[in-house]
Formats: structure tokens, sequence, C-alpha cells
């Protein structure tokens, strides 16, 4: 396997794309030795069908606002490979989501759902919707236009859709709501949805949990732990409250959240009420942070800037893609950051990635990282398949055993012979191994 030579082709035929190109680089260049010690890989042009998503749905979505005005977005899902079970991923709303980033997201969730050990494949959709600003009666709107396209390619044991940045169990309810109306039948197709209509326990908190998981495995490795550790986090989602929520339990300190208008540091931690405050943030459907400081005057606002000048022991970007930078990383290096875990997919951009493991400090990808969020969509599946409902303690069980068996494979294809873990190479040779031999099974479909 040449990668430049693969990337190039790429790149030609998909111009512009840089989330994308960005997401194939990174498992490429980790799994080129591995790759080209197996044949039969390049017999199959494993490869160049894996780059490529088994196909992708684009849509015009139409809706009306409150005031009668006619709106029009484009919708997306990409399909990217079913290898080892149906698509599934995550709709995301917000004005950023163009091809590139959903096919990064696509691309990046075939291996992170490999990693899981459930029978799941990678997908992704969204449209460029913002839903910042807008109404219940519009969102519902948006949501049952957006599903009358998308209704016919999804399904339990086809596509199988779940949250992401904009959509929450409320933006769930409308989506799978018009689906049942549609399909004519109660299949569980969505994830994420709420208690009383076949959701799961700990599903709001799995990323968040599932990620802190990681990161004490990280920490244990080290023979170290979470107690007393300064931990700084970025955004104020469901993701950072599950992280705040985990973190605190397990005895460190979370000292910062952030949003598209700056970072909040609280220096005394965030605490049960401050904790409990992030949903009430979020529900504001807002997307900013300055009201914390607010609500809570002990902690400073600082507009414009992001959470990584604070000196910490560990970092947990949870936010977006390509969020710390390598300036970021070289400023969390100069204050003395020990862990860093991408709890964001792609949350690190290449030159903070290459800094952190040229200081050989321990660096996981999301892929690994924040799998639990999809591990426990999976366990919501199941529980819908078999028509019952697991206990908070057997489902959070279920996750912590997970997400040590995703560390434990890190380990085995990551660990170098200085000692240092790679978990990037870890992640991505664990999850192309997985999915290329299934491809290889299946034949050339």
């Amino acid at each position: 396997m040449n990668v430049k030579e693969i990337l190039n082709n790429l790149e030609t035929k998909h111009p512009g794309e840089k989330e994308y190109l960005q997401a194939v680089q990174e498992v490429l260049e980790s799994i080129q030795t591995i790759y080209n010690e197996n044949p039969q890989y390049e017999a199959a042009k494993i490869i160049e069908r894996l780059v490529e998503p088994d196909r992708i749905l684009t849509f015009r979505v139409s809706w009306v606002d409150d005031e009668g005005e006619v709106h029009v977005n484009l919708g997306y899902r990409v399909q990217f490979n079913n290898a080892i079970g149906p698509y599934k991923g995550g709709i995301r709303l917000h004005p950023s989501v163009n091809l590139s980033i959903l096919k990064f997201l696509g691309f990046e969730q075939i291996f992170k759902n490999a990693l899981t050990t459930l029978p799941l494949g990678g997908g992704k959709g969204g449209s460029d919707f913002n839903p910042k600003g807008k109404s219940d009666a519009e969102i519902m709107r948006f949501c049952q236009a957006f599903m009358l396209e998308l209704w016919r390619v999804i399904g339990p044991s086809s596509d199988v859709p779940a949250g992401d940045i904009g959509t929450g169990g409320r933006e769930i309810g409308f989506l799978y709501g018009m689906y049942k109306k549609l399909q004519f039948e109660n299949t569980g197709v969505f994830t994420g949805k709420g208690l009383n209509w076949g959701g799961s326990l700990i599903r709001p908190e799995a990323t968040g949990f599932g990620g802190t998981y990681f990161t004490k495995e990280m920490l244990e490795i080290n023979n170290d732990k979470f107690k007393g550790k300064v931990v700084t986090v970025s955004g104020f989602g469901n993701v950072s409250w599950g992280v705040a929520l985990k973190v605190t339990e397990l005895g460190g300190k979370v000292v910062t959240i952030s949003g598209p208008d700056g970072y909040i540091y609280d220096e005394k931690g965030l605490d049960a009420e401050k904790i409990e405050y992030l949903l009430e943030l979020r529900a504001s459907n807002n997307d900013v942070v300055a009201p914390y400081a607010e609500e809570f005057p002990e902690a400073k606002f600082i507009a414009g800037k992001k959470p990584w000048e604070v000196a910490c022991d560990i970092a947990m970007p949870c936010a977006i893609q390509n969020e710390l930078n390598g300036e970021d990383a070289e400023q969390l290096i100069a204050n003395g950051v020990k862990y860093v875990a991408e709890v964001s997919n792609m949350g690190c951009t290449p030159e903070a990635i290459d800094a952190f493991q040229q200081q050989k400090i321990p660096y996981a990808p999301g892929k690994a990282v924040n799998a639990g969020g999809v591990a426990v969509s999976g366990l919501e599946m199941s529980q819908n398949a078999m028509k019952l409902n697991w206990t908070a303690e057997e489902v959070d069980a279920k996750l912590l055993q997970i997400m040590s068996s995703i560390h434990v494979a890190c380990l085995k294809y990551g660990t170098q012979d200085d000692g240092y873990i790679n978990y990037v190479k870890g992640a991505n040779i664990a999850g192309f191994i997985k999915v290329a031999d299934a491809m290889l099974d299946l034949g050339i479909v």
C-alpha cells in the first residue's frame, strides 16, 4: 500500500474534503505495515473499498417556521461500511455540516464501532440546519421533513441512526415519531430514545462515562488514578456533562467547560449543583457558556479563548473536530499535562497529536475513547430486540467491560518497544483487522 498515492487519488476525486482526507490519512499511516504484511488485503483491494462509502444519500429538507416563512436545508446520510453489522452513527444538526465532515465521521465510526466488540457498521448523517434559537414546533417540523426523506433507507437491521451535536432527546423523539408513523411499526430503529419509549438507562451519560472509564484505564496502566487530578474539559453538552459526573465521582476535579463564546474556569471544580446546571445550560438552546459565571460568580468567563491554556493533569476535549491544535498542545505540554484523552471525534489536529507523542505523553484518540456512546446504543438495540430493559447498574457494568476491552486491544497493537503506548496505532489496527477480515469473508460485494 502506498499511502501517498492513495491519498492523492482521493484528493483528486474528492477535492476540498479536508476532514475526510485527514481521517483517512491517520488510519492508513497507522495500518500501513500490517496491511503490507498481509497480501490478501491488497488482493481484495480492501483499502480502496474501505475508504469509499457504500452509498451517500443527499436530499432537500423544506420546512416552515413559526412565521410561515419557508426554509430549505440539505440533508445527508452516509452509509459507509456494514461488513460487521447494520450502519450505525448519529445525526448531526449544525450549520457547519457538509459532506466532508459527515464522511470523516462515518469513516471514524467504522473503526470505533468495530472496537466496541458489538456487530455494528459505520455511518453518519445530518443537516446544515441550525437548532439554535428555534422553537419546539420549528424543530418538530424540520425533523418531520428530514425523516420524510430518510425513512426509506433506515431500519433496525440495516441502518440505525442516533443523536449527535444538535440532536438530543427532543430531536430523536420527533424523528422517531415520524419514522414510526411512516413505517407503521415500532422497531426501535433510533437509539438515544426516551426512557418511556424504548430508551436505555445510562445512554445520555454513556459517551462521557465511557471516555472517563477509558482514561481511568490509561491512568491505571501507569500506576495512577483520577483522585486529586485537575481535569480540563471542552464543550458543555451531554459528553462534557457525563465526563464531569464520572470524573468527579472518581475523585478528579473538572475546572473548565467551553462553548463557541469562550470558556469557563472554575478553580473550585464542578460539584453536583454545577454539573446539574450544565443540563439547564444546554436545554436553553443558546449554545453559550457565559451564563455559568452569572449563576456561579466564583467562576471566571474568558471570552473567545479555549480551555487548553489552563494548567491541568488531564485534558479531555469533548466538543468538536480539530478543536485542539498544535499551539494548544504546546501550551498544555508547557503547563505539565500528563494525559490527553480525546472524547470528541478527531478532536486533536495531526500537529497536536505529534506534539503529545513526541513528548511521550499518553494520548488516546476519539475512536477509542468516545466509543462508549455507540456501545450503549448497541446495548439499547439489544434491549429493544429482546423487549426488555436492563437496570442502570447492568448497563454501566457492560459499558465498563467494553471500554476495558477496547483499552486491551489498543495495548495489543499499540505498545512500542520502548514501552510507550501508541493508542492511535493500536485503535486503528484493532478496528481495521476486524473489519478487513469480515470483508474478506464476505467476498467482493
